[in-house]
């Protein structure tokens, strides 16, 4: 197993996470983003998008890093990390949702535009990821994990660009049950960390 990777990519960081998560060997590839290796003709045939992560498995070529997450949970992580039943599928692809828009567009942009220079609306980045924040924050007052009662790869996927806010002058702080679901994500068997978030454990 292959994964096309960056270490400072959150979205990358969400299936090293579910791969240590899942205990599953492989071998990392790093594309390096600022030299164009993801506009190479070589990438672009793994992934015609020209984006990382991507994950090569027996010969199946997969992208998009909340893909990766429904084909590793269902191919290696049974029910537990993303269930069968109607209801509770919908309440895990509802998050997925949170983390492509809200997480993605909101805490991952004002990120970008602090670490990497990116020509976003910081203020409204900072705002619209604040947003997805309070909507965490009101979701979790009575409960552990985003979706079944227990972890699955709606946290995994949510997990990466709330725990690097700070990164784009986001604290956290503000927000205790966020910070506590953080540490509940920090404290799974398998574990792995990425530079830039800070431990809460």
């Amino acid at each position: 197993m292959k994964l096309y990777d960056s270490e400072v990519s959150g979205n990358a960081y969400k299936v090293r996470l579910m791969l240590s998560l899942l205990d599953l060997p492989h071998e990392l590839v790093p594309i390096d983003l600022r030299a164009g290796e993801n506009r190479n003709e070589e990438f672009l045939r793994l992934n015609p998008r020209g984006q990382i992560p991507v994950l090569l498995d027996d010969q199946r070529i997969i992208w998009d890093s909340q893909a990766i997450l429904v084909y590793l949970a269902r191919r290696y992580g049974g029910e537990r990390w993303l269930p069968l039943e109607p209801a509770e599928i919908a309440a895990v692809m509802q998050w997925l949702a949170v983390a492509e828009n809200e997480l993605l567009f909101g805490l991952a942009r004002a990120r970008a535009v602090k670490r990497f220079g990116r020509p976003w609306d910081f203020e409204a980045c900072q705002e619209y990821g604040r947003a997805g924040l309070r909507v965490l924050a009101a979701h979790l007052a009575d409960r552990d994990w985003l979706a079944c009662g227990r972890v699955t790869i709606a946290d995994i996927a949510c997990y990466p660009y709330v725990a690097l806010a700070p990164e784009g002058e986001i604290a956290l702080d503000d927000y205790p049950r966020v910070m506590a679901w953080v540490g509940r994500v920090q404290a799974l068997p398998g574990y792995t960390g990425m530079q830039g978030i800070e431990s809460v454990t």
